[in-house]
This record gives structure tokens, C-alpha cells and sequence, in this order.
């Protein structure tokens, strides 16, 4: 078995025995213990009662989170003519049409956002089974096609998060940095928990939220009481 390190074996004393905790003390545990040389995301995920197989009871949402994610986010935008200027304008890192879905197709995906106008829909629509399983296919749904390439740029790189839920009925993103004031995280966990939850779909049976933790990259994670979470 491999020997663990000082800063690991640390880190795992200080969670023992520590669960269902509160956002702030969940945040407070996970920050102090976020000891890495680079600034280290705080990440969420929630574990939901749904099965994905079935399109009503699938979650997916967008959230612009109060305080940003302290990650700088590259946008790619798949637009002509005057959306195409609007877009660059606004600060869309990578823009283009034909050319842009070749550079795909080819491997190259240099962007953490794809946002697309309506009539761009065919040619992206090429790249389902590239972009889909990336989560980043642009969905209507999540406001990523849409003729207000402005507003979506100047969204994405403001700091919104877009969520989905996985195989397993899993939920997760990045809720900030380590960098950030347990304050703001604490808001930030408060509002995607909150998003998720108005994100309850149809045909979701039973307990609808399960679980939430809380973990930074290089840390381990720990489990936030649900009812509180919720009800806050």
C-alpha cells in the first residue's frame, strides 16, 4: 500500500468522524484543508434520485453563481456576419462557422463554453457525438443557442455554471477557489444548491436530493446536511 503524505494524512485527520455539517462549516473544513501550491477549486456535487435514462426525470440547468468561479473561461462561438463581430466584441475567445467545426472534427478543443445562433445549428449539429459527451453541445435549455451572443459571452465568462446530471444521477461543478472568502464560497454553495433543487424534474420519485459534499481538488471531500442546505 502506498505510504501516504504529510499534508494527505493531515487532511484526512482533520474530516474524520466530520459529517452532515453545515454549508459554512463544510466550506470552512474543506478551505483550511486546501493546502496545495496552486489555488485549488471547490468543488460540489450532489447525489440525486433520478434515473437519467428517462428523459422526464433528467436535470440540467445554468446558474450564474454570485461571486464567479474564479476560473477564466474560453468561449467559442459558432455564428456569421454581424453575430460574428457581436460576438468577438463581447470577448468570445474563438468565433467562426465551417472553419471552427473542422477544427473540431480534427481534435482540437481549445474552449470550455460553446455558444451557437439558431441558424448555426446544422453545421454544430455535426459535432453531437464530439461535443455532447464534453457537455458542451449548445443547448436552448441552458440559453447556449440563442441570437443574444452578447449576453451569453459576457454570461459565460461572468462567472455561470452550467450543470447536468450524469449516469449515476450525479451533479457537480466548481463553486469557486480556495483563494475566496468562506463567505462568498458559503453564497455560492447556497446558490447552485438552490438551482438544483428548482431543477427537480417531473418525474422524480422519492428523496430528490441524496447527498452533497464538498471537496477541493487535491483534498478530501465532506458530506453538507441536505435539509439544512435545502431549507436555508
Amino acid at each position: 500500500m502506498a505510504k501516504l503524505g504529510k499534508r494527505t494524512r493531515a487532511a484526512r485527520e482533520a474530516f474524520a468522524g466530520k459529517e452532515n455539517l453545515t454549508i459554512e462549516e463544510a466550506v470552512a473544513l474543506v478551505k483550511a484543508n486546501a493546502t496545495s501550491k496552486f489555488d485549488e477549486t471547490i468543488e460540489i456535487a450532489v447525489n440525486l434520485g433520478v434515473d437519467t435514462r428517462h428523459a422526464d426525470q433528467m436535470v440540467r440547468g445554468v446558474i450564474g453563481l454570485p461571486n464567479g468561479t474564479g476560473k477564466s473561461m474560453r468561449v467559442a462561438v459558432f455564428a456569421r456576419g454581424a453575430k460574428a463581430d457581436e460576438a468577438k466584441e463581447a470577448g468570445a475567445d474563438i468565433v467562426g462557422a465551417e472553419d471552427l467545426m473542422e477544427t473540431i472534427q480534427g481534435g482540437t478543443i481549445e474552449f470550455d463554453r460553446c455558444i451557437a445562433t439558431p441558424d448555426m445549428m446544422p453545421v454544430v449539429g455535426r459535432l453531437g457525438k464530439i461535443l455532447g459527451p464534453r457537455n458542451l453541445m449548445p443547448n436552448p435549455k441552458v440559453g447556449t443557442v440563442t441570437m443574444d451572443v452578447k449576453a451569453a459571452v459576457e454570461a459565460a465568462k461572468g462567472g455561470e455554471v452550467q450543470f447536468k446530471a450524469e449516469k449515476g444521477g450525479v451533479v457537480h461543478a466548481g463553486v469557486g477557489k480556495a483563494s475566496f472568502d468562506e463567505a462568498k464560497l458559503a453564497e455560492n454553495v447556497r446558490a447552485f444548491v438552490s438551482a438544483v433543487a428548482k431543477a427537480k424534474p417531473s418525474g422524480a420519485k422519492g428523496a430528490y436530493m441524496k447527498k452533497i459534499a464538498l471537496s477541493s481538488t487535491m483534498g478530501p471531500g465532506v458530506t453538507v446536511d441536505v435539509e439544512k442546505a435545502v431549507s436555508e
